[in-house]
């Protein structure tokens, strides 16, 4: 992407999640020339990043899909009520495929700095890479909470210990999978109960020898109910009618998803959060 000259778009879209993916798409078909930027190796966005043990959505699974299109959701059976992160990231980029927006994205691409020129009426994006876009408007699809924090305790930096973020948990380079991280038999703090901390540790409580958990205000939750889909459920779900470009009729619920499942498999947090996790 580096260049001596910042090539001009007429739109910059910073986020290939599922925002950003939208945008590019809507914005092709209106014939503007458009580029995503991604500091991110693929697509996904949230979906990419956040892969913590028991990460998963805490809407319908179908919910969270594309449902402007047909082909797309006719394409794609979700597997659970309340689809993992393995399973969001792989829709993702199902979709990605079918919108054919790979082409149109930069990955590996962080921005550092945007300028705007008044008499050029332009905004010049300078990445980490020394390379620069410009373009007549950008749209920010970073959602609002895409920058990792650390909790302002003393001795954090020294810990000796393992440390890990939600947000930054390890992956494999080659697959964008998660990484193996071993918690068996170890004593690990975790520090908040948003949806992220209340994920992680109903996971990692299965194998480690001891967890204690750090919270400034206690969460609400409530038990999440997920439960495989059934043949007949997906079925369901793809009869019904979709937001597309000639129906444009809401895709309404199934009624296997408006009935609360008595067998809870964890719980469920009333809003986003994240985590950092220290082994010892």
């Amino acid at each position: 992407m580096a260049s001596t000259q910042a090539q001009r778009y007429d739109v910059i879209i910073i986020g290939a999640g599922l925002s950003g993916m939208y945008q590019l798409h809507l914005l092709r078909q209106l014939g503007l020339s458009v580029r995503v930027v991604d500091a991110a190796s693929d697509v996904g966005g949230v979906w990419y990043w956040n892969r913590y043990p028991g990460c998963r959505v805490d809407s319908e699974s179908f919910t969270y899909g594309y449902s402007f299109s047909d082909d797309i959701v006719d394409g794609w059976d979700w597997s659970e009520m309340y689809a993992s992160q393995p399973e969001n990231h792989r829709y993702l980029r199902y979709c990605a495929d079918k919108l054919d927006v790979r082409k149109d994205i930069t990955f590996n691409a962080r921005v550092t700095r945007m300028t705007f020129d008044e008499d050029a009426h332009a905004w010049t994006l300078a990445f980490a890479d020394g390379s620069a876009l410009s373009a007549t408007f950008v749209i920010a699809a970073t959602g609002p909470l895409s920058a990792p924090q650390w909790p302002g305790v003393e001795g954090v930096g020294s810990f000796a210990g393992e440390t890990y973020h939600t947000a930054t948990w390890p992956r494999d380079e080659t697959t964008s999978d998660p990484a193996p991280v071993r918690f068996d038999g170890k004593r690990i703090g975790i520090i908040g109960t948003g949806a992220s901390g209340v994920q992680t540790i109903q996971e990692l409580a299965k194998s480690t020898a001891e967890v204690y958990v750090f919270q400034r205000t206690p969460n609400w939750c409530m038990p999440l109910g997920n439960k495989p889909l059934t043949p007949a459920e997906q079925k369901d779900i793809h009869a019904r009618p979709t937001v597309s470009s000639t129906s444009r009729r809401w895709r309404r619920r199934p009624p296997s998803a408006r009935r609360c499942s008595k067998s809870s498999t964890g719980a469920r947090a009333s809003a986003c959060g994240s985590a950092i996790t220290a082994t010892c």
